[in-house]
């Protein structure tokens, strides 16, 4: 056996170029990378909230909250979990606010991002947990394309591997962030060996998580967060194997690295709550003189009153939301003709704003009928976001 036949014949190439200058302005990789995963997130939770009864639009009222909110939160948690960079020996506080340079904590996304669109639903009139449910499978698909951001950086990887599908990796420039560091000949430098792309492994694991939570959503009709607990567990049980796997400097406890800490544990109460929440499926219909109108051929239907468009009037934008049953919603929906209140619709949701009734915990998807039923609302207008 030759030494060639133990080198790998096929291999992953990396990216030697992660920042390019548009101008004065430098454009980043990683920040479009984000860029694309929050339009999919919004397009997938506004086409999931339409399908639940929210009023078109609605996802941006809640991204204007929860974006900001995640950023922050994810900077925060990077800080807080990697402080010898900032407050130790040589650290410089002021990097902390650094988010240009790198350091975004998922689970403070995550958490940053609830806060910001527990904010938003409030403001709407709509139960939180219908928020959540609705970017269940958006979140994964998000988290997916801004794992390729890690590539253009070359950074998130494994231990050395012979896998045909082993990462190069290039020797970054600490001097020129963004760029490899090149030979005299001009040749960016390449590490010895290959490596696990453990960033790739995340990016497919989210990828089947998305899948897993369309597919049970669908088939088993699940509501009250529910949605959003199976794609924490998808999510978790995933980064646990695979932080194992990567080799980048974190901080750990007992010898194991933090974030596995974390995952184990958010794995469990999620865990905890999709099997002790129980409840039926729910769906919202407006509060206020809104009507829905006749569902228009493979589209959402909308609550905007076609004949007073026609008029030049505006839309008219739902004072709060009920929530109702599959029935009555598709009744109302069809007929116009507005559920009767029970005890049981009339409670007030602690989640929601005092624009309406409701219930918290409220989530109802039917990805093959509702896909044809559509969103009942216009998006309200000029609302304090």
């Amino acid at each position: 056996m030759t030494l060639a036949s133990l080198t790998p014949q096929a291999a992953l190439p990396s990216p030697s170029t992660a920042v390019w200058q548009l101008g004065p302005v430098p454009v980043r990789a990683y920040a479009l990378c984000i860029i694309v995963g929050i339009v999919v997130a919004c397009w997938v939770t506004e086409r999931r909230l339409r399908q639940r009864g929210v009023a078109p639009g609605a996802v941006l009222d809640i991204a204007v909250w929860a974006v900001p909110a995640g950023i922050i939160g994810a900077r925060i948690y990077h800080v807080i979990t990697s402080p010898e960079k900032y407050f130790g020996t040589g650290g410089d506080p002021m990097k902390a606010f650094a988010i240009w340079e790198g350091g975004l904590g998922i689970w403070g996304a995550v958490a940053g991002g609830a806060v910001g669109a527990w904010i938003a639903a409030r403001q709407l009139g709509i139960p939180f947990a219908v928020v959540a449910d609705a970017l269940a499978p958006g979140l994964p698909l998000a988290q997916a394309i801004g794992r390729l951001g890690n590539w253009f950086n070359n950074e998130l990887y494994g231990g050395r591997t012979s896998l045909p599908w082993g990462l190069e990796i290039h020797r970054m420039d600490p001097d020129n962030p963004g760029q490899a560091l090149r030979d005299d000949a001009g040749n960016p430098i390449l590490e010895p060996g290959l490596y696990h792309p453990t960033f790739a492994y995340e990016a497919l694991w989210n990828l089947g998580v998305a899948a897993l939570v369309f597919a049970l959503d669908r088939r088993l009709r699940l509501g009250r967060g529910r949605a959003f607990a199976l794609y924490v567990m998808g999510y978790t049980a995933g980064r646990f194997w695979i932080e194992l796997m990567r080799t980048d400097e974190a901080n750990t406890i007992l010898g194991v690295r933090l974030n596995v800490w974390t995952a184990g544990l958010v794995f469990l109460g999620a865990l905890a709550y999709f099997v002790r929440v129980r409840g039926p499926r729910e769906y919202l219909v407006p509060v206020g003189d809104v009507a829905p109108s006749a569902p228009p051929v493979d589209s959402d239907v909308s609550q905007v009153d076609l004949s007073a468009r026609e008029a030049g009037a505006q839309p008219v934008a739902p004072e709060g939301y009920r929530v109702v049953d599959e029935e009555q919603y598709r009744r109302w929906r069809d007929t116009g003709e507005t559920p009767a209140a029970t005890g049981a619709e009339t409670a007030p949701a602690a989640d929601a704003a005092p624009a309406g009734d409701g219930s918290t915990g409220a989530d109802a998807d039917d990805e093959g009928a509702e896909d044809r039923a559509g969103a009942a609302g216009s998006r309200p207008a000029d609302r304090d976001s």
